[in-house]
């Protein structure tokens, strides 16, 4: 099988990039794309609207559609999927769920679609695996990583930070976006080479692992 992987961001790149391989095992090939921040469904979910932004929800239904074309020359026995990761951020789970069932269906063709979201955000998925983070940064503030509710909406990179960069979020922020970026970039670099996909706290991301392994046998 082919995955075709969405990704809102270069770090969200990065860590799919390094997770994959260890949770699809061989005989399947992946391609990643990613963009320029989340964005927003376009008014009516309609496709080509917004065509302007390289952010990963204002492009989707172009996307979605695109992909619905060039999947469905793909044969029966190497079939390809679309897998979207983003992030909920301060969004509802159940909302965003729906608008993005909705915008797939209204889109012809489409292919074979999967959601997966990350709570609060990518670094959710890092935070489950707190002896990865560990092993990538030993001296990591023991204290602030064992103040982590598992995909609770808390500030989750600022967390993070707090737990493992000099002078903690605050430090970053004073930097801009860019550092934070860069940063977020570096943890996901660092730590997922040492995370066991098997035994992760995220809820999140054992859904995204289990979507990936069931269709991988499918």
């Amino acid at each position: 099988m082919h995955f075709q992987i969405l990704v809102e961001d270069l770090s969200g790149a990065k860590a799919i990039e390094i997770l994959l391989p260890k949770i699809l095992g061989p005989n399947h090939t992946f391609q990643i794309s990613k963009y320029s921040g989340i964005g927003h469904l376009p008014p009516g979910l309609k496709p080509g609207q917004d065509a302007g932004t390289h952010m990963l929800l204002n492009q989707l239904p172009k996307l979605i559609q695109g992909f619905g074309r060039t999947f469905a020359g793909y044969p029966d026995n190497y079939p390809a999927i679309v897998v979207v990761i983003c992030d909920l951020d301060t969004k509802c789970l159940k909302e965003l769920r729906k608008e993005l069932d909705d915008l797939l269906h209204r889109c012809s063709p489409r292919p074979e679609t999967r959601f997966c979201i990350a709570i609060e955000e990518g670094e959710a998925w890092l935070l489950g695996d707190i002896p990865a983070i560990k092993m990538a940064y030993p001296k990591a503030k023991t204290s602030i990583l064992q103040q982590y509710e598992n995909d609770s909406i808390c500030g989750t990179w600022e967390l993070l930070a707090n737990a493992v960069h000099p002078g903690g979020a605050l430090e970053l922020s004073k930097k801009g976006a860019g550092a934070i970026g860069m940063a977020k970039y570096k943890w996901a670099e660092e730590v997922c080479p040492y995370m066991n996909q098997d035994n992760n706290a995220s809820p999140s991301f054992n859904y995204f692992r289990t979507t990936i392994q069931k269709l991988a046998v499918s």
